[in-house]
């Protein structure tokens, strides 16, 4: 099953494929708030065709009218604004109330081999960036291949926004210097998946899976039972490791946008599978069970030796509260906490909060097409 985003990059590798002539739309900055983040793409071909998107919807046949006129015209790029502010306001108008810098520009030849290397990463989960250059004075598509220095100096921005899954435009000097300004350089980052381990199969991994799955993750389930990962229910959505939890975290290196999850069921596993996880840098460790099981489990945490500081790490029993009844709805609270965890809410309802509802893409860590 791809997500969304890797079937638009599938789509337009087809394109390409083809010899289709098409144009490009990249939100290349935001002013206040957007639907989408920084990087987002729409793909607009001659005939009219749209896969992608900027905004969700709120500008995209504005985008498509501009990119079917350079197209047929033969017009150079052009970096448009739509927003509140913006003459358009009444008729492609920002419904979350922010302004949109959209880069539209037509995929012309020397294009073509530099975007189907983004595709690609976009669509096999590769980390990859594309840099695109902006030439100052108008606002046009130009290459890299000008200033050796800045061909290093925006590499090395371009390693640094893929760890991150960050996408952003970056001032360089006239000579390419990092420090300076004159030539603008739009960087769009493929980080690589966050990757999710959860230990125990049962219904609650194979629910939890392919919704972790369309949220961009790579997930692995472990389970010593082999006969439990026989079912097509695990491998479907998930690799699979017939391992205890400490082998089967061999091998893994996990940081701040991994999460592991104990799922096991089973006491002789609950243990070791808690204390491997905490042995990770994993950025959410969580653990299933009712109340009365997560005292049992961390008082034998505690009896092996698993400190209160360590204990603090695990979210258990995992999940928000939601009232979730059903093995699915389950699947919802945890991923729902587990996003809430990471981007530093509290998962209280929209309308008891204020301020930014979207969070800042360099906390989500998450994946962005170019």
């Amino acid at each position: 099953m791809m997500r969304p985003v890797q079937q638009t990059a599938a789509t337009v590798l087809g394109w390409l494929d083809e010899g289709r002539d098409f144009a490009a739309g990249t939100l290349v900055a935001v002013d206040g708030s957007s639907p989408l983040d920084v990087g987002a793409s729409v793909y607009i071909a001659a005939d009219g065709t749209i896969e992608g998107s900027v905004t969700g919807g709120c500008v995209e046949s504005a985008v498509a009218q501009e990119a079917l006129a350079m197209l047929e015209q033969g017009l150079p790029p052009k970096l448009v604004t739509y927003g509140i502010s913006d003459e358009l306001a009444g008729t492609v108008g920002l419904m979350c109330g922010g302004i949109v810098h959209i880069f539209i520009h037509p995929i012309r030849e020397a294009a073509r081999e530099p975007l189907r290397a983004g595709l690609e990463a976009i669509r096999d989960e590769r980390p990859a960036a594309l840099a695109k250059l902006f030439i100052s004075e108008e606002d046009s598509l130009g290459s890299l291949g000008g200033p050796a220095l800045l061909d290093s100096n925006a590499a090395q921005e371009a390693r640094g926004l893929t760890i991150q899954g960050r996408s952003t435009v970056r001032e360089f000097g006239a000579d390419g210097a990092s420090l300076g300004s004159g030539l603008r350089v739009h960087v769009a980052a493929i980080a690589e998946p966050p990757q999710m381990v959860i230990f125990g199969a049962i219904d609650f991994a194979s629910a939890l899976a392919p919704l972790a799955k369309g949220l961009g993750y790579r997930v692995t389930i472990a389970d010593p039972r082999r006969a439990f990962l026989e079912s097509p229910r695990f491998s479907s959505n998930a690799r699979t490791v017939a391992a205890w939890p400490d082998k089967a975290l061999e091998g893994m290196t996990l940081g701040p946008r991994d999460a592991v999850l104990v799922f096991t069921h089973d006491p002789k596993l609950d243990v070791p599978a808690v204390e491997a996880a905490l042995g990770t840098d994993a950025g959410y460790v969580g653990a299933l069970g009712s109340r009365r099981t997560t005292d049992d489990r961390n008082e034998r945490l505690r009896g092996a030796g698993v400190s209160e500081a360590a204990l603090a790490r695990l979210h258990a029993p995992c999940g928000l509260d939601i009232g979730s009844s059903t093995v699915e709805e389950t699947a919802v609270a945890i991923l729902a906490e587990i996003i809430a965890d990471r981007t530093g809410r509290a998962g209280r309802a929209l309308r008891e909060t204020s301020g930014p509802i979207r969070r800042e893409r360099a906390e989500a860590g998450a994946v962005t097409s170019p």
